[in-house]
This record gives structure tokens, C-alpha cells and sequence, in this order.
């Protein structure tokens, strides 16, 4: 795997990580279960984004 594409799914897992933390910080002060549950849902889709990085990375590579 060359460095950009390594670089990228760093910076993916990263913010999938940033993501979790934000919510799980937010639920457990329980100031507002919407902000929480919205944060949820965008970790979702953020780990969708990078799943679907991750294999056409791999499609690509063969």
C-alpha cells in the first residue's frame, strides 16, 4: 500500500475515533441526548466512508 493511501485511512480511523469519543463524552455528562444520538449516527457514517475506502483501496490494489 503506498503512503497516500496510508496516510488517508490514518486520518479516517482517526476522525471515526474523534467521532466516538465525542459522543461517549456527551452521553456520559447527559447534557443533550440529541447532540449524543446525532454523533452516534455520524460515526456511522463516517466508518461506512472509510470501510468503503478501504476496499476500493484494495479493489484497486488486485
Amino acid at each position: 500500500m503506498n503512503a497516500a493511501a496510508k496516510v488517508v485511512l490514518a486520518l479516517g480511523m482517526g476522525a471515526v475515533a474523534l467521532v466516538l469519543a465525542f459522543g461517549l463524552i456527551t452521553v456520559l455528562r447527559a447534557k443533550n441526548p440529541d447532540l449524543s444520538q446525532k454523533l452516534m449516527r455520524w460515526r456511522v457514517g463516517v466508518q461506512l466512508a472509510v470501510i468503503a475506502l478501504i476496499l476500493g483501496i484494495l479493489w484497486f490494489r488486485g
